[in-house]
């Protein structure tokens, strides 16, 4: 079942647990995402990044929709981080129910005006939309930076932004970085400033950069507010390192011999994060819901 995201993190949040946010850009990942989630019984989001839609084409969407319009579990096909209308504009064209619309990083008008514009456009066909406030560091090279100077969402702010834009959802910055991080690095996720927010924002929040925390940190993100947490790394590293263990012990090449235990493997990241942000059987809270009006029946 195709909801957008209003429908989806509505039942979320007011159940206080979160939906898992599975970027994708192939059948392969698409399979992992999809049939785990339908084997748990729980909501979710399938993310498609811009570089990843213009990787994918706009055929491979027609393909998703038919994956999740017949699934008996209700997802989100959400737009990641987009940067500019026209990616709005070809994710709704290719039948997205929701779109991030990015400024994040612009001066304060900027951002506002670039989201009010999407939310505008967006809510004329019933598409939700997500923005960020604050900043979501890079693993890597400049992740130590982000940690000490990263840009941390004001309450204030999240109060006034959500006013001023009318947006969905909004993706907070609250310590997280996107990747894995490197292992001299231990991440820590602010639950004061979380919970500062959720004292003034009614809609529900995003943690964006969900891979490679303590598992006990997001629990608690969870537990204080967070309905939607992005994954992208975390299963796509269990997915390539299965391949490359197989393409090292076997010189086949067929994708029928390589990609079964890859996808096993990816799958066992999607199920332990649907335990962790307790949306195991939680599709049951959707039965009786009408897509097209965005309620239960």
């Amino acid at each position: 079942m195709l909801i957008n995201m209003n429908q989806l993190l509505s039942v979320a949040k007011k159940n206080n647990f979160a939906v898992g946010a599975y970027n994708v850009s192939n059948a392969e990942l698409l399979k992992s995402a999809v049939e785990q989630c339908e084997e748990d019984n729980a909501p979710a989001i399938i993310a498609v990044h811009p570089t990843e839609m213009a990787y994918a084409k706009d055929d491979f969407f027609a393909y998703v929709l038919q994956q999740i319009r017949n699934s008996k579990i209700p997802f989100v096909l959400h737009l990641d981080h987009g940067d500019t209308l026209e990616n709005v504009a070809r994710a709704i064209h290719n039948g997205f129910s929701s779109v991030m619309i990015d400024a994040s990083l612009e001066e304060w008008q900027n951002n506002v005006d670039i989201t009010r514009k999407t939310v505008d456009m967006c809510h004329l066909v019933g598409v939700s939309v997500e923005a960020e406030l604050g900043t979501i560091g890079q693993t890597g090279n400049h992740i130590k930076e982000h940690l000490q100077n990263g840009i941390y969402t004001k309450p204030e702010d999240a109060e006034r932004f959500v006013d001023e834009t009318g947006v969905d959802t909004l993706a907070v910055g609250i310590g997280t970085a996107h990747g894995i991080y490197p292992t001299d690095v231990e991440p820590k996720i602010r639950i004061d400033i979380l919970k500062q927010i959720t004292d003034v924002v009614d809609i529900p929040l995003v943690l964006h950069g969900g891979s490679s925390n303590p598992d006990s940190q997001i629990a608690d993100a969870v537990h204080n507010g967070i309905s939607k947490v992005n994954i992208s790394s975390d299963y796509k590293y269990a997915f390539f390192k299965e391949a490359r263990k197989i393409l090292k012990e076997d010189d086949g090449w067929d994708p029928n011999n390589l990609f079964p235990k890859a996808i096993e493997a990816a799958k066992e990241v999607v199920h332990h994060k649907n335990e962790l942000f307790d949306s195991l059987d939680k599709a049951d809270l959707y039965q009786g819901m009408d897509p097209w009006r965005g309620q239960l029946l």
